[in-house]
Formats: C-alpha cells, sequence, structure tokens
C-alpha cells in the first residue's frame, strides 16, 4: 500500500483551532515509549525514559497521579506494591514517602542498561523531571501525558497538570501543530477539562472498547485523537479509516509485535505506543521506512 503524507488538519470548536500533530506517515508510524522504554528498563523511571530517547523513540508516554501533598509523579497504578519496594496507595502518600522507596530495581533489565546504581534513576518520577529531559532533548520530542481516573482529586488533577506544564511555558503552544505535550485519559470529563483549561492542548480519547456513538469515527467534544486498543483494530480495521475520514489522528497501544507493527502501517495509523521502541524502529528501518 503507498504511503500517504497527509496535510496538517485542523479542528473548529468554538470559533479556535486545535492543531493535531501530523507525523510524517512515508516514515511509518511515529514511535511513542509506553512509560519509557519499559520493555527493557523499569517503566517510568529516568532511565526507561532515557533509554527510549537512545533509540529515537519520536515521543514518551506517561501516566500521572498526584500524591498528597499535590505533586504529579508517573506511576501507572493505584497502589505502588507493584513496581516498588513499598506499598499502599499513591494519592494518600506525599512524594518524600514515596521518594523513600526504589522503583527501578524490580525489572531485570534496569541492571543490564544502568550497571551503576543511581538513585535518580530509580526513584520515584515526577512529571516536572520528565518535561525537562524532554526540553533538554537535542531534537523535537513529544510527551504523552494520560491522567489515570477515578481519582479522589477529581478535576484537580487535570488543573494541577496545566499548572505544571505552564511553568515549563508548555501549556500555550504555538497555533502550528508543534506542540510538545498531548494530553490523554480514558475519561470524557478528562478531555472535556483540558479542552476548558488549555485549549492548545491536543487530546488522546483512550479507548479498550469503541462506544457505539463513536463508531462511526467522531469523537465527543474536547477530543483531538482517537486512542484505541490494538484489539480493536484488530477485530475492526475499518475504524481507523473512520477516523481519519472525521479529521480525526489516531494513535494505538500497546503495539509491540512485528506483525501488529506492519498491521499499523497498512492501515495508516498515526502513531503507536509500544514498550519496544527499539524493535519496532528497527522493524520499520527493516521496511525502508525509516533512514
Amino acid at each position: 500500500m503507498p504511503r500517504r503524507g497527509r496535510a496538517v488538519a485542523t479542528r473548529w470548536h468554538d470559533m479556535s483551532v486545535i492543531h493535531q500533530w501530523r507525523h510524517d506517515l512515508a516514515l511509518g508510524p511515529a514511535v511513542i515509549a509506553h512509560r519509557g522504554a519499559s520493555g527493557d528498563v523499569a517503566e517510568h523511571t529516568l532511565g526507561a525514559y532515557e533509554r527510549a530517547l537512545a533509540v529515537g523513540a519520536d515521543g514518551l508516554e506517561c501516566d500521572v497521579r498526584l500524591t498528597a501533598d499535590g505533586h504529579l509523579v508517573c506511576v501507572h497504578d493505584r497502589r505502588i506494591d507493584r513496581t516498588s519496594t513499598g506499598s499502599g496507595v499513591v494519592s494518600s502518600k506525599t512524594l518524600a514517602e514515596l521518594q523513600r522507596h526504589d522503583f527501578g530495581s524490580w525489572h531485570d533489565g534496569s541492571g543490564e542498561w544502568l550497571p551503576d546504581v543511581d538513585t535518580e534513576r530509580n526513584s520515584v518520577l515526577t512529571l516536572g523531571r520528565l518535561l525537562e529531559l524532554v526540553i533538554d532533548a537535542d531534537r523535537p520530542v513529544r510527551l504523552l501525558i494520560e491522567t489515570k481516573h477515578p481519582t479522589r482529586y477529581g478535576g484537580f488533577l487535570e488543573r494541577r497538570v496545566v499548572q505544571t506544564l505552564e511553568r515549563y511555558g508548555l501549556a500555550r503552544p504555538p497555533r502550528d501543530g508543534s506542540s510538545s505535550v498531548v494530553v490523554m485519559s480514558f475519561a470524557e470529563i478528562a478531555v472535556r477539562r483540558m479542552r476548558q483549561f488549555a485549549p492548545g492542548i491536543p487530546t488522546v480519547l483512550l479507548m479498550d472498547r469503541v462506544p457505539v456513538r463513536f463508531r462511526t469515527g467522531f469523537l465527543p467534544y474536547g477530543s483531538a485523537i482517537a486512542g484505541p486498543a490494538l484489539e480493536i483494530i484488530r477485530k475492526h480495521p475499518g475504524y481507523v479509516r473512520r477516523v481519519h475520514n472525521s479529521g480525526h489522528q489516531l494513535y494505538c497501544w500497546t503495539v509491540d509485535r512485528a506483525e501488529d507493527v506492519d498491521r499499523c502501517v497498512e492501515l495508516d495509523v498515526d502513531a503507536v505506543i509500544t514498550n519496544r521502541p527499539a524493535a519496532v524502529l528497527d522493524h520499520l528501518r527493516a521496511r525502508g521506512l525509516r533512514p
């Protein structure tokens, strides 16, 4: 199937424009490192994101939760038991309490890539520190931030994300579509809040199933990009075309196997979110889609 370079498209809401990041599909889909290079290094650690940048990932993905004292930390689960030496609920702990635990040593691959014990790289990662890594990168990198719901803090989570982006000068991206940040959520209300708080930030509605009302490819107010699970496009490949025909992009998660990368290439998926960015990039190069 010949590749097509779709031009930058815009979506109107209340007489204002949200520009969507358009990756050059002649290079295949954009490759987004899921929780960093989490197939090789412990997820959501600084080392995982450094690894993702080192192998050439186009973007990084993280989950964010609020601590009891209002800090944004990159942790997927409601509890820290699986990914740290501690236990308990993230939202009930202060940042200082989380920093007492090791979030990296549980992963067998972390010692192979970082042979020297580095406390910073095994500590709980804050959103601010991750933003610094993106800003300091030697090339343009997108950061996809997923806000985790339900949470006891409700909409304060999105508000804190916007406040943090404002602190780093990223809450009001230029209108040329070059936003360094995309915000995602499974909660429709969360993407609506982001539209209200920071209308220039592109948003993704994540889906593990497509609600009936969105099966035509349209998305709810506040959403610029569809974010279906891989299983959805395996079973319903026509959904990608319907999303594109509705003027939206589509980011698919979680794409680790070569045959699934090929499926996404043939369907013109805009971005794949993967635990193994190095392997996916190598596969795209083998297909002649990357330099």
